[in-house]
């Protein structure tokens, strides 16, 4: 196993276009992170610093910044606008049935139709969330008084930034290997790793050792159920009609359906944050308000929000719920059974057409359970280990982790169909 590790990564330095590929990727998110270092005007970095260590909220928005949130960089929105709009154009999809005809049926040149259209949405949302973000910012004094035309332009500033990254994340899908957004996110929490072994390390006690002992034991086995989730699948078992045309006889093979363990990934964690993230945000807007009520409206949202208990119950359920939600959405057993049954193939034991839309509908129904529980179980993991532990850098779980483990994957089997397309 190790020697055709060593082989194909071999093949991979000797061609020339993978090697380009990879190159390009790496001096993209080289880029992307001199971006990330260098802060918008006005930053007062010990109240930034003291602003995140109290604020759970905006350090799980950090993690869709690329880590360009916590240092008020000039690509502080991340790739989160054109996340959020890509959401967006997806839930429209169950509304409008020219975008689900655009996005489903009508090949390559209706998806990048439906890209453009997401591109489009990117702006408007990168305004709102930069004045947002910055407005909510000043209030808390990480940032500087600003005149209007300062605000104008700091929101000009992070608002091209993250037009830029979109930019960036659509040339490494095109050059490089891989998803460009999501290779974003991951050059962004990969970054924050050496801090974070650098806390770990300056915070070790000897007393704690079985501690550090445990932790390790239980990363290992916590990312090895992510990789076998996120590749799990239930086959159903499918067999095409025999058909007869002259002398030649067609059909008559078995084959299967993968149905995926975890269909949604890791969206139903985004759409739970973004639900959250509505009342935190007002509630941090309004914090400072002159009016009494709405100020103290404002602290009791927010000091519910710092309950991990509450916080972590809420986070768990609107998992759960969004990963059936996201399910129903991007998966049709309508569809599925009506293209089997156009295809002439079947599934054994089970009548074509709508006995197959339920039967499908049953399994989907049932391994999603299975799926959401893990992502909800997952994505809370940090804040019941910091409960348990008491230290926050000892920590391992929640979003970041099923992004690095989806990413890896990801680019394993492009690289891994790259090569094995140049051997044969």
């Amino acid at each position: 196993m190790m020697n055709t590790f060593f082989q194909k990564f071999a093949l991979l330095i000797r061609d020339a276009q993978l090697r380009n590929r990879l190159l390009f990727v790496l001096g993209a998110l080289a880029v992307f992170r001199v971006l990330a270092a260098i802060p918008i005007p006005g930053v007062n970095a010990q109240q930034l610093q003291l602003f995140f260590s109290n604020n759970q909220f905006f350090g799980l928005l950090n993690l869709f910044s690329g880590g360009g949130l916590s240092s008020l960089s000039l690509v502080l929105l991340g790739v989160g606008p054109y996340i959020t709009s890509s959401i967006i154009m997806q839930l429209l999809t169950i509304m409008v049935p020219r975008l689900k005809q655009l996005y489903q049926e009508e090949g390559e040149l209706g998806r990048q139709k439906f890209s453009q259209y997401s591109r489009l949405i990117t702006l408007p949302i990168a305004m709102l969330q930069g004045f947002s973000f910055i407005l909510i910012l000043e209030r808390q004094g990480v940032i500087t008084s600003l005149s209007p035309f300062q605000l104008f332009v700091n929101i000009l500033v992070v608002v091209a930034g993250s037009i830029l990254l979109m930019w960036i994340g659509e040339l490494i899908s095109e050059f490089g290997l891989g998803n460009g957004v999501s290779l974003i996110i991951f050059a962004g929490i990969v970054a924050r790793l050496p801090r974070s072994a650098s806390q770990l390390l300056f915070s070790f006690n000897t007393a704690q050792l079985p501690l550090y002992l445990a932790f390790i034991v239980a990363a290992v086995v916590i990312v090895a159920a992510v990789v076998v989730v996120t590749e799990a699948e239930r086959p159903v078992p499918v067999t095409y009609a025999k058909r007869i045309r002259g002398m030649k006889t067609y059909g008559g093979q078995s084959t299967y359906l993968p149905l995926r363990l975890n269909q949604a990934g890791v969206i139903p964690i985004i759409f739970a944050l973004s639900f959250l993230l509505i009342p935190q945000m007002f509630a941090t807007f309004f914090q400072a308000s002159t009016h009494a009520w709405l100020a103290t409206t404002s602290s009791f949202i927010l000091s519910w929000f710092q309950n991990l208990g509450f916080y972590g119950s809420v986070y768990f359920v609107l998992v759960v719920l969004f990963t059936y939600f996201y399910t129903a959405v991007t998966f049709d057993p309508h569809s599925i059974a009506e293209n089997l049954q156009k295809n002439g193939a079947f599934i054994p034991g089970v009548r074509p057409g709508g006995s197959t839309q339920e039967y499908l509908g049953k399994v989907i129904t049932r391994i999603t359970l299975v799926g959401a529980l893990f992502l909800g179980v997952i994505a809370v993991l940090p804040i019941a280990m910091q409960s348990l532990s008491g230290i926050q850098s000892l920590t391992i779980g929640g979003t970041a982790l099923l992004i690095v483990v989806s990413v890896i994957l990801d680019l394993a089997r492009r690289v891994d169909a790259q090569i094995s397309i140049r051997e044969y």
